[in-house]
């Protein structure tokens, strides 16, 4: 860990959230300690208006996230395992739910829940070394927060089910060939790649930028017609937002538009 010794840490650049899970000695496995903050610091994000958009990494350059720390797990009891892994889940549920644009800048091997948890952003860029996969059933376990559900929609249905049944990794390079990672960069460019997307993110509009997530999420789970009417929904909300006539008022002005941290 780095000196403040906290298992993640939250770093303010302007109107970007920069997480970086901070367990880099065990390959910034997650314990307990991790969940619980992930889950606290998600609730501040959520809650700070001046927060446009946020990006998720890991320390070091070996690991964004080897997955559950296995060494804390030894021993536990099946009810002590069952209450930890309420708390990955609850925490999983609010990355996947945060109404802000939130992406992973995966910086080396992201398995199990590492894996997991990149998906349940929006999108992810990766290092040319990250490695991506389910290991769990190679432990006698499986994937528990989403990795089921997510690798499927990721990936071609039978290269989703061939990586859940053997465990197997894949490449940065084949995951960003079959959909999974939006770009590979060299490790030393990856940071100033995330930053560069995060900072035009958050040039937009916050409330339009949220209001296109919500319904294209919500879009993906409905048939093309409810899709739709989903999509004029949001799209009227911004219809009296004060960003809508700034942006238009900005155009014709040929200024930059002053976006507001209204929601």
């Amino acid at each position: 860990m780095s000196d403040d010794g906290s298992p993640i840490l939250l770093e303010r650049r302007g109107a970007i959230a920069l997480l970086t899970l901070n367990r880099p000695h065990v390959l910034n496995a997650m314990n307990t300690a991790m969940g619980v903050r992930l889950g606290e610091l998600l609730d501040e994000i959520a809650e700070d208006a001046t927060v446009r958009v946020a990006l998720l990494t890991g320390a070091g350059d070996r690991a964004f996230c080897a997955g559950g720390d296995l060494k804390e797990r030894q021993g536990m009891t099946p009810e002590q395992w069952t209450r930890q892994h309420r708390i990955f889940e609850r925490a999983h549920h609010k990355l996947r739910n945060l109404r802000k644009p939130v992406f992973a800048a995966v910086n080396g091997v992201a398995v199990g829940g590492g894996c997991e948890m990149a998906m349940s952003t929006d999108f992810l860029i990766a290092a040319e070394q990250a490695r991506f996969g389910q290991p769990e059933v190679t432990r006698g376990i499986m994937p528990g927060a989403g990795g089921t559900q997510l690798l499927p929609r990721f990936l071609p249905r039978g290269l989703a089910f061939q990586l859940l049944m053997t465990g197997e990794l894949i490449s940065a390079a084949d995951a960003h060939r079959w959909g999974l990672v939006n770009r590979v960069c060299p490790a030393g460019e990856l940071m100033d790649a995330a930053m560069a997307l995060a900072e035009r993110i958050a040039a937009n509009s916050p409330a339009a930028v949220q209001q296109a997530k919500r319904s294209a999420r919500m879009g993906l789970e409905l048939p093309l017609d409810a899709g739709i009417e989903t999509e004029i929904e949001c799209y009227q909300r911004m219809v009296d937002h004060p960003d809508g006539s700034e942006g238009v008022d900005a155009l014709n002005e040929r200024r930059e538009p002053d976006f507001q941290d209204v929601y």
